[in-house]
């Protein structure tokens, strides 16, 4: 492996890198278009010059099977680049909103500009995907940017602080490492923008210090996940995308399906057809194979483990633990109510709770007591079934018949929605959020004629004519009469004529 040694930023030097960035933003040097896309090509470049040594990064870190990292990460991130790259001039081009008779003269125009100097921090489950992918978004809109990989993720963290120079231009883009002595100096700071993926209990760290600066943040962060199960789903293929949707990246994925919620009298079909899927994945069992990856660290096996040993659901599958590798196999649990020690509280790990319920009623119920998801998945064939778990839930996302794989749908927003975050990214959508629409109108002197009723002394005859500028009401009851509304309109296509008839009276106005 050819991995750098991870060192931490200088705490100190955090505030001179802030401002090393804010001097370049102003100096305008990421306005052109050419330039944001040299860099979006050069981003996409160090991923693929480098998918090597990104992958043995995450292998080293995160015990990560080279296909899951190419395939949900390493590929999708080059995608997310190239995608930005051929969209950019058109998602920076202003925008007029739509035409009204009232404003068209105004000009009125959105500006799509930077927002500054803007922070993302990433989490170590995926790297790649969670820190490159927004940075996408944030090269596009034009912007300066600091990253702040995760310290769980040293040989990453280091190969990316090595790559960034040389392939970015440094002057506009700067990895910062480290822990929380870093973190909590990056967020004493006042940014243009933060986006932050990552746990419930950092996220309120992250807005309490942003609310100190108002500084706006956009969070991505995760939540128990459901799985609601039809009986007449495609049993073997449901199976197989709920169990590789779990136990990918040993189950540390902010969408993985969190727990599934089966009628009781499947509970036992759909357990047997999930054993066969495991074990069809694992012939030599998890531990053995090179598939399978590790818990990120001592803390998080600790944590998944408690939860494990402390349930009153009974193992079907799995339950195996060992701490020196940070292994934790595949595990079925039945019998979970949800009152449960797995129900408690997000997993993000390999274990899998199976709630059995007696109707969808009572699974939706379940369901909706609870915060929203980051994602929620409805495996059925019936067109009915599904539209009535997404008709009656909150979530992020409502995936049916699949995991995992919509967040790396082109066009797709990708965020949560109250507890399980706020605010999106993916696509056009990263470009977005770190954006600024800025208005912008330019009027005429000549609308004077128009608009001058607004100037003191105020009379009766100048507020008619200024209530002339504004909707009626249609009749109560929304009746669809057309025949008042044709001749508004032709009144005022007839008003629009004289008045442009007149135009150039008052052009030196």
């Amino acid at each position: 492996m050819t991995i750098p040694v991870y060192t931490m930023t200088a705490v100190d030097e955090i505030p001179v890198i802030r401002e090393r960035l804010r001097r370049a933003f102003r100096t305008g040097k990421a306005k052109p278009i050419e330039y944001r896309k040299q860099q979006l090509l050069a981003l996409a470049y160090m991923l693929q010059d480098n998918d090597t040594r990104f992958k043995e990064a995450m292998m080293a870190d995160l015990h990560r099977p080279a296909t899951e990292a190419d395939f949900l990460e390493i590929k999708p991130t080059i995608t997310e680049a190239k995608f930005a790259y051929d969209n950019v001039s058109k998602w920076a081009t202003p925008e007029s909103p739509a035409l009204s008779f009232n404003w068209f003269a105004m000009k009125p125009t959105i500006r799509k500009e930077a927002k500054g100097i803007v922070l993302i921090i990433s989490p170590f489950n995926y790297p790649v995907t969670l820190l490159l992918g927004p940075l996408a978004g944030a090269i596009a809109a034009g912007n300066a940017c600091v990253m702040k990989p995760s310290e769980l993720t040293p040989a990453f963290s280091a190969l990316l602080a090595e790559l960034v120079p040389k392939y970015l231009d440094p002057e506009m883009y700067v990895v910062v490492n480290g822990a929380v002595p870093e973190t909590t100096k990056l967020l004493e700071l006042q940014w243009d923008h933060i986006l932050y993926t990552g746990g419930a209990r950092v996220a309120r760290i992250v807005l309490t210090a942003a609310a100190q600066t108002l500084s706006p943040v956009t969070t991505e962060l995760g939540g128990k996940s459901p799985a609601f199960i039809d009986p007449k789903c495609d049993l073997k293929v449901t199976a197989k995308r709920l169990m590789w949707g779990k136990i990918t990246n040993a189950g540390q994925t902010c969408v993985a399906p969190d727990y599934v919620l089966v009628p009781k009298d499947f509970v036992d079909k759909f357990v047997e057809a999930c054993i066969k899927t495991l074990n069809e994945f694992y012939p030599q069992g998890a531990e053995k194979s090179g598939s399978f990856a590790r818990i990120i660290s001592p803390a998080h096996f600790a944590r998944i483990k408690a939860q494990l040993d402390a349930t009153k659901g009974k193992i079907v599958y799995g339950g195996s633990t060992n701490a020196e590798k940070k292994f934790i196999e595949p595990t079925l649990v039945v019998n979970v109510r949800d009152d449960d020690s797995l129900m408690k509280e997000e997993i993000f790990g390999p274990v899998l709770p199976i709630v059995a319920v007696e109707s969808l009623d009572e699974a939706l119920e379940i369901v909706n007591s609870r915060d929203h998801p980051l994602a929620l998945y409805a495996f059925s064939k019936d067109a009915a079934y599904k539209a009535k778990v997404f008709n009656n839930t909150h979530s992020g996302a409502c995936i049916a018949n699949e995991t995992l794989i919509h967040v790396g749908a082109e066009g797709l927003p990708f965020g949560g929605i109250g507890p399980s975050g706020a605010g999106a990214h993916t696509g056009k959508y990263s470009f977005d959020t770190f954006t600024h629409l800025r208005s912008t109108l330019d009027n005429p002197g000549w609308l004077e004629l128009i608009l001058g009723g607004r100037y003191p002394p105020y009379t009766d005859k100048k507020l008619a004519s200024l209530a002339l500028l504004f909707p009626a009401l249609p009749p109560r009851g929304g009746s669809r009469k057309w025949g008042p509304w044709l001749l508004a309109a032709a009144a005022a296509a007839a008003g629009t004529g004289m008045l442009l008839s007149r135009r150039p009276r008052f052009l030196g106005a």
